[in-house]
C-alpha cells in the first residue's frame, strides 16, 4: 500500500510516501499530508495516511525540504515560503499518481502545517482542506512561551541570522526540550510527545536553524480566515499548549469555510491512543460529506 516516491522542488528531490487504496472502482481522491514544526513524515503521518487508505482514499504523505528523507542544504532549515512551495509540489504531485482524481485533492497538515492546510485552503482548486491542532498565530504562540526561555531562544536566533547574512553554517536550537531550555517548544508535553512520536523516526532530528524563531512569530495564518475558499475541517485541542485553543477558535469562527470540532486534550496527545482514534473519525466523517469516494 505504500510506496517511496520523490518529487523535485526547484532542483532538490522530495521524499514521500505515497499510498493506494487495496480496492478501488474508478478514480478517488487524494489526501496530501504535512507534518509540523520540524517533524518529519516518519514521525506520526503513516497512522494518519494508512485510516485514509483504508477508508478508500489515496494519500501521499511529504518531507518539506533540508528535513527527513528529503534533499536541501544547509539541514533542518525552515522557511515557511519554502515549506508552501513543497505543498503546491507536493499537490501537483499528488495529482499525477495512479488512479487518482486530479479534481478533488485534499490537504491535511498537522500543527504548524495545519497552519500551512488553512493558508493553502484559500486556494480555488483544492476539494478540502483538514488542519489538526492548527498553528494560527505566532504572537499568540509567543505569548505562552516564558520570557526566559523567549530571550534564550531570540538570542540564537539573531545568532543564526548573522551566520546567514556571512554565509557560515547555521545556529542551531532544539525543537523541543525541558522546561527551562532553549528549545522552540519547552510545554511541560513537548519533549515527552517528541520521544513518543520519534520512536520510529530515524530521520528525525531535534533541532533547526534559529532563524525559525522568527519565521514562527511572523507566521499568521489564522488572520487570514475570510479569505478561505475551501471547506476546512479544524480539529482543535483545547488544552492546547503550543497554539493556544482560544486564539485559534476565535480566528476560524471568522470563517463561515471552516467547520471546528473541539477535543478536550493537549496538542500532543491527538497523534496516539483515544484521541488520535476520535480526530480520526471525524476527519472520515468530514471526507465522507465533503469528498465522498464515489
Amino acid at each position: 500500500m505504500r510506496t517511496t516516491v520523490t518529487f523535485d522542488v526547484h532542483g532538490t528531490p522530495v521524499e514521500a510516501w505515497a499510498y493506494a487504496p487495496a480496492d478501488s472502482a474508478g478514480p478517488v481522491p487524494v489526501v496530501v499530508l504535512g507534518h509540523g514544526l520540524g517533524y518529519v513524515k516518519s514521525a506520526g503521518l503513516d497512522a494518519f495516511a494508512r485510516r485514509f487508505t483504508g477508508a478508500g482514499y489515496a494519500a501521499l504523505a511529504f518531507d518539506y525540504r533540508s528535513f527527513g528523507g528529503s534533499g536541501g542544504e544547509p539541514r533542518q532549515v525552515l522557511s515557511v515560503k519554502c515549506q508552501l512551495e513543497d505543498w503546491d509540489a507536493a499537490i501537483a504531485f499528488a495529482r499525477t499518481l495512479p488512479g487518482v482524481d486530479p479534481g478533488r485533492v485534499v490537504v491535511w497538515g498537522t500543527s504548524f502545517g495545519g497552519g500551512h492546510a488553512l493558508t493553502l485552503a484559500r486556494r480555488d482548486d483544492l476539494a478540502a482542506a483538514i488542519a489538526q491542532c492548527p498553528f494560527t498565530d505566532g504572537i499568540a504562540s509567543l505569548r505562552v512561551v516564558p520570557t526566559v526561555t523567549s530571550l534564550k531562544v531570540t538570542w540564537v536566533a539573531l545568532r543564526d541570522l548573522v551566520a546567514r547574512l556571512f554565509r557560515r553554517a547555521p545556529v542551531y536550537v532544539a525543537g523541543s526540550g525541558a522546561a527551562g531550555s532553549t528549545a522552540l517548544m519547552t510545554a511541560p508535553d513537548a519533549e515527552p510527545a517528541m520521544r513518543a512520536l520519534t520512536t520510529e523516526a530515524p530521520d528525525f532530528e531535534n533541532r533547526m536553524a534559529g532563524r525559525a524563531a522568527v519565521e514562527v512569530m511572523l507566521y499568521g495564518p489564522g488572520r487570514k480566515v475570510k479569505a478561505i475558499r475551501t471547506p476546512v475541517l479544524a480539529a482543535v485541542c483545547d488544552r492546547d499548549t503550543v497554539a493556544p485553543a482560544p486564539t485559534a477558535t476565535r480566528q476560524l469562527a471568522r470563517s463561515s469555510m471552516v467547520e471546528v470540532r473541539h477535543h478536550d486534550v493537549g496538542h500532543f496527545d491527538i497523534y496516539l491512543g483515544e484521541p488520535f482514534e476520535a480526530a480520526v473519525a471525524d476527519y472520515l466523517d468530514f471526507l465522507e460529506r465533503v469528498v465522498p469516494i464515489s
